[in-house]
């Protein structure tokens, strides 16, 4: 009897200190990685699948929050990020994954100046990897998709508005558009998939900016408004396909809905995971983070692996540019 209520005492104590983890499957190898770029050396983590490369491989760049790192994002550091899960995945599909590192001052995001960006670009950084990736690593160009979460998310949405070129689709995580009128908007069309929070602390799921992030945090658009920002540039109609994500466990307060504009997984989409009572914590069943740090972001999800549901929303589709340009020269022979 003694010893099982240490044991339980044990276990409650690394849930609310530590959290926790339940991870069984084989993880691609990680490496550290840097780049000269103008502003300085930059670094980057690359986790590169063990097995031999029986083709070109589809590679996910993926941006951590802000005050992380690429090695929290990786599960390397406290706290472990449900992020992680980008190893196993890597490991089973045969993905290259490079966590980037944000450096001194944190990323340079969509609400970050001219001036700024001038001293450090991080757009120019993530797709400096992207172009090694591709010419080292048998990384096929058209399957490149970047994720990002939080500050990291913000920065996805300016790496899809600056670079499309160089992407398939990519995906933000807990983090909202800016307004029109505070920053560039796309131009060019991607698959995008978005999860927000309807209780997140920082990012207001309604939009605008909670009092209390004073100068941390600029004004926001809504989460809809920004998956409605890439539905409409897309062309896609208003009525989205809409799920319920399955509920797992009944201490879990939270819920999910999916809404998916676009029919094929190989074509044009744009998905949003709407998670009613959920905080400024990524999705995950089994990389749970400790009970101290959901006290003060709000509460984790449990129904569903971010990693694995941005995967599923990346894995067919395929960069655009190729079918852009048949469209071109077909309209150029028609014309001539």
């Amino acid at each position: 009897m003694a010893r099982s209520m240490f044991s339980t005492l044990c276990a409650g104590l690394k849930a609310t200190f530590c959290g926790a983890g339940w991870r069984s499957a084989p993880r691609a190898p990680v490496v550290s990685e840097s780049l000269m770029r103008p502003e300085g050396e930059r670094h980057y983590l690359l986790a590169l699948p063990s097995k031999t490369a029986t083709g070109k491989r589809p590679l996910v760049v993926a941006m951590h929050g802000a005050g992380a790192s690429a090695k929290q994002l990786f599960g390397m550091a406290f706290p472990p990020s449900p992020l992680s899960m980008w190893l196993e995945i890597a490991e089973r599909e045969q993905v290259v994954v490079a966590a980037a590192d944000a450096g001194k001052g944190g990323w340079n995001d969509c609400f970050a100046g001219a001036e700024r960006v001038a001293k450090k670009d991080d757009v120019a950084f993530i797709g400096a990897i992207i172009d090694r990736a591709i010419a080292e690593h048998e990384v096929d160009s058209e399957r490149v998709y970047v994720i990002g979460v939080s500050r990291g998310g913000l920065l996805a949405y300016r790496v899809a508005t600056e670079i499309p070129h160089k992407l398939a689709a990519f995906s933000a995580v807990l983090a909202c558009m800016p307004p029109p009128d505070r920053a560039r908007m796309p131009e060019a069309a991607l698959p995008a998939l978005i999860f927000g929070c309807t209780c997140d602390p920082f990012f207001p799921y309604q939009g605008g900016k909670y009092f209390y992030t004073l100068g941390f945090l600029d004004s926001v658009a809504s989460i809809e408004e920004s998956a409605k920002i890439w539905r409409e540039l897309a062309g896609l109609p208003d009525a989205p396909v809409v799920s319920n994500i399955a509920h797992r466990n009944s201490w879990d307060k939270t819920r999910t809905t999916y809404y998916l504009w676009g029919e094929g997984s190989d074509q044009m989409q744009i998905g949003l995971y709407k998670i009613e009572r959920g905080g400024h914590a990524e999705p995950s069943c089994v990389q749970r983070y400790p009970y101290f740090i959901n006290k003060l972001v709000g509460p984790q999800n449990a129904d569903f692996e971010v990693a694995e549901a941005a995967w599923d929303f990346f894995k067919h589709k395929r960069s655009r540019r190729t079918e852009t340009a048949s469209l071109k020269e077909t309209v150029e022979i028609v014309e001539q």
